[in-house]
């Protein structure tokens, strides 16, 4: 199967927030929920993740186990990613409320998109 455009979109998502997650680590640390131990270690963990799921998208003959992956790393940051918006009812800045509750419907086209990788 030939690499489709959200497959692609996908991989570069991951490529791009690996980075960051590797790069400054710190950036991530307040959307950590507490009961998840070690969180520098889980950001960079994750930041590794994200880069070899890219890698392994942009692949074809990994790009179904990457996707299966994708699945599994986007379910595992979704706890984080409630939690920031949450957080963010707690500040009068309408524009960090907008991207923290903003972030939560996005994951479904991304899940799409990884579900679809899954497939060839």
């Amino acid at each position: 199967m030939s690499l489709t455009p959200s497959t692609r979109a996908l991989a570069a998502i991951f490529a791009v927030s690996g980075a960051v997650h590797l790069a400054r680590p710190e950036v991530y640390e307040p959307l950590m929920p507490r009961w998840v131990p070690r969180h520098r270690e889980v950001i960079l963990g994750s930041g590794a993740a994200e880069l070899a799921l890219a890698a392994g998208l942009l692949t074809p003959a990994t790009r179904r186990v990457a996707g299966w992956g994708s699945i599994a790393l986007l379910l595992g940051v979704y706890p984080g990613n409630v939690k920031m918006a949450m957080d963010s009812t707690r500040t009068r800045r309408t524009g960090i409320k907008v991207a923290a509750f903003g972030r939560l419907p996005l994951q479904w086209p991304m899940l799409k998109a990884a579900y679809a990788a899954t497939k060839g």
